[in-house]
């Protein structure tokens, strides 16, 4: 069948109208990237499980654990020192509030204050969480207690570092206030010191930040660890949810 130039032409305009909506669509629907410092050891179930429970909040992301502020949407830190912007969801712990870090010892030790922990052996969280290294340390330095090394026991999580004290394998351990004082009646602790509420934790926006990541952000939101224990196993042990910093 003959077409002249005019009908070709119409039909190929035809054609780039029909094909513009998909164009767009597809656009629209590329991942945004998310940015975990994670303190555990990362696994594809956790990793499929939280992108899975974002999708079905309209947020669909690629989730990395490194830091790649060029290219990350929303990063999830630790700190506020190594990021330009302003938490925009902060992390919470199982009481609703941010977190505090403590130490805590069994009630029958008698411990009155952090001082006396000098020359004892203490149970400690390895990694970066400051609510499990530095601000507990900094407390100690604080009262003049300079522990050896040999006196820190290195646990994996603060459910480690609470079993090594209940075993009497150390004096004292570092935990964070939300979720030590589920234990602290029934296995007969006490809270020796009570750090200040740390509000640098939580999700921050990236250079790679634009409007589509604010699904993401509602997302992150919503997000409970009683919903989906699996997902949160990239976040610190304490950490059962996030809120907007501009809700407090």
């Amino acid at each position: 069948m003959y077409l002249d130039y005019r009908h070709t032409r119409a039909l190929a305009f035809t054609a780039l109208l029909l094909c513009m909506p998909a164009a767009i669509t597809a656009e629209g629907l590329q991942p945004i990237v998310l940015t975990i410092d994670s303190v555990t050891r990362v696994t594809d179930v956790a990793r499929y499980r939280l992108s899975e429970h974002l999708a079905r909040q309209g947020c669909l992301a690629e989730i990395r654990f490194n830091r790649e502020p060029e290219a990350a949407a929303l990063m999830f830190s630790l700190s506020a020192q190594d990021s330009q912007g302003t938490v925009v969801l902060s992390a919470k712990n199982r009481d609703g509030d941010w977190p505090r870090s403590v130490w805590v010892t069994r009630r029958t030790a008698g411990v009155r204050s952090v001082s006396d922990l000098a020359e004892r052996d203490l149970a400690t969280v390895a990694g970066r969480d400051p609510l499990a290294s530095a601000l507990p340390l900094a407390a100690l330095e604080a009262a003049g207690v300079y522990p050896a090394p040999a006196r820190f026991y290195e646990s994996g999580d603060f459910s480690s570092a609470l079993g090594l004290l209940l075993h009497n394998n150390t004096h004292a351990a570092v935990s964070e206030a939300g979720f030590v004082g589920q234990f602290l009646e029934s296995r007969d602790l006490v809270i020796t010191w009570l750090g200040d509420p740390v509000k640098a934790v939580g999700w921050y926006r990236g250079n790679g930040w634009s409007e589509q990541a604010l699904a993401c952000e509602e997302a992150l939101g919503n997000l409970r660890r009683a919903d989906d224990k699996q997902a949160f196993e990239v976040f610190p042990e304490w950490v059962h949810g996030f809120a907007r910093t501009d809700d407090q």
